[in-house]
């Protein structure tokens, strides 16, 4: 069955002032023609914007040591790392009194914030959750709570969950939206019901913050975990901000200079606020990249991004539910308020060959497998696609050309299949032969580019 989608402008470039490093990248297929490449993996990693990337390069001739160098270079590098935590602090509508650490990823940052927990925290949270904010956790007392029903059931299982839980401190580690359907969570309420039975919530905001406006103190959250890489920031760095008493008190993320403010043969003495868990030369690039992202965000305003990537999301929910033996998942039905991300499954067809020959045979990049979200993936898929599915997700730069050619890529292959032969390498679906060739990179990835075109030229 052809989908059946309505006709807009397929090459119009929405939010187009807030253009993307790589916006009219050319890929190569296996065919030996270049496209356009689609970027449809959003929800994983962003390009870079190019308002970013400026930021960075401006930065870089006065890059040098922060916090104690004494050379102007140092100063200025001192200065701008102290004025992207306080943007950050804003972007975040976080409390005068949070504290903001500079981290590599979401990952990082929630390790971070599980090691500062006082003794005997009680943790609770729900087996929906991306790995990310399930694991750190299971190093101490936690309460996996099963996928709710709707989101009022989820609010109801928080406040059951605390009820029954030991006295002491207590947190409850929720996301603000789900990183394999895009549907966003009661995180307000759940606060709410937290704070009434005296726990304080760790928002994982790696698939909200570069979607929708985050208002810690507004919304009673106590602490907030995001990544760059999934904001148009790229370069390494991510962001744990909240309340700074635990954080002051808990022992120190890395040891090393930087954390302490004296050390004597047998003795150290920490120091308190950010620095404690920042030890080491800190990402400044990163940390400025960030920064330069949550600016461009609130300028370009949330309307304009919310109102561009639900038109989307419809366009691709439509494309897709056209397409006979496509299945589609949601964590409630109906389905709520959601960031532009849909996850699916192809009768017939593996996860992991689909996406490869979405990529080798027609320039487009989606994700597969899991989604580092195991438990909910089993629970979704119950076992009719080994646990796996296909995640499209868009962004401030998807067109609706690139809906529209992932639509009539999986409507083509659903009638017609491959038009190439794949197989099973180190876990992967991969072309084989694989005639691609790869940029060099400076060199870094010339002997691959021979390679494959040795392995094309044999094949021939």
């Amino acid at each position: 069955m052809t989908p059946q989608v309505a006709v807009l402008h397929s090459d119009e470039v929405p939010a187009a002032s807030l253009e993307l490093v790589g916006a009219e990248l050319e890929v190569p297929l296996v065919s030996g023609e270049t496209v356009r490449y689609a970027n449809l993996d959003n929800a994983a990693s962003t390009s870079s914007l190019a308002v970013v990337q400026e930021a960075v390069c401006e930065l870089l001739p006065w890059y040098s040591s922060v916090h104690r160098g004494a050379g102007f270079a140092s100063v200025v590098s001192t200065e701008a790392y102290s004025a992207a935590r306080e943007v950050v602090r804003s972007f975040l509508g976080a409390r005068d009194d949070d504290g903001v650490v500079f981290t590599r990823n979401t990952t990082d940052a929630l390790n971070l914030l599980a090691q500062a927990l006082p003794q005997q925290t009680a943790v609770i949270t729900f087996v929906s959750e991306h790995h990310a904010n399930l694991l750190p956790w299971r190093r101490g007392a936690v309460r996996h709570l099963p996928i709710p029903p709707t989101p009022e059931a989820a609010v109801k299982a928080v406040e059951t969950a605390l009820r029954e839980a030991p006295a002491g401190p207590r947190l409850v580690a929720v996301t603000g939206a789900s990183n394999v359907t895009g549907e966003l969570w009661p995180v307000r309420e759940i606060a709410s019901a937290a704070h009434r039975h005296g726990a304080r919530v760790a928002l994982d905001a790696a698939q909200l913050a570069a979607h929708r406006p985050i208002d810690m103190a507004g919304w009673g959250v106590d602490y907030v975990a995001f990544s760059g890489h999934k904001l148009y920031a790229p370069f390494g760095a991510g962001v744990l901000a909240g309340r700074s008493d635990w954080l002051d008190a808990g022992r120190p993320y890395l040891a090393g200079g930087g954390a302490v403010e004296r050390v004597s043969a047998g003795d150290v003495r920490w120091v308190t606020g950010p620095a404690r868990h920042e030890a080491g030369t800190p990402a400044v690039l990163g940390a400025v990249a960030v920064a330069a992202a949550c600016r461009a965000l609130e300028q370009l305003g949330w309307h304009v991004i919310e109102t561009h990537e639900a038109q989307l999301l419809d366009r691709l929910r439509c494309g897709l539910e056209a397409i006979d033996g496509i299945s589609t998942y949601t964590l409630w039905r109906p389905a709520g308020a959601r960031i532009g991300v849909i996850t699916f499954n192809l009768a017939g067809w593996d996860h992991a060959l689909l996406a490869a020959v979405l990529s080798a045979e027609y320039g487009i990049g989606v994700r597969d497998g899991a989604f580092c979200a195991h438990p909910l993936l089993s629970e979704l898929t119950a076992g009719e696609a080994a646990g796996g599915a296909v995640r499209a997700s868009v962004g401030i730069g998807t067109r609706t050309a690139d809906i529209d050619r992932l639509v009539e890529a999986i409507a083509h292959i659903s009638r017609n299949g491959a038009t190439w032969t794949y197989r099973a390498r180190d876990g992967y679906i991969v072309p084989e032969p694989d005639p691609r060739p790869r940029p060099a990179l400076g060199g870094l990835l010339a002997r691959n580019a021979r390679l494959s075109l040795l392995a094309h030229c044999s094949a021939d």
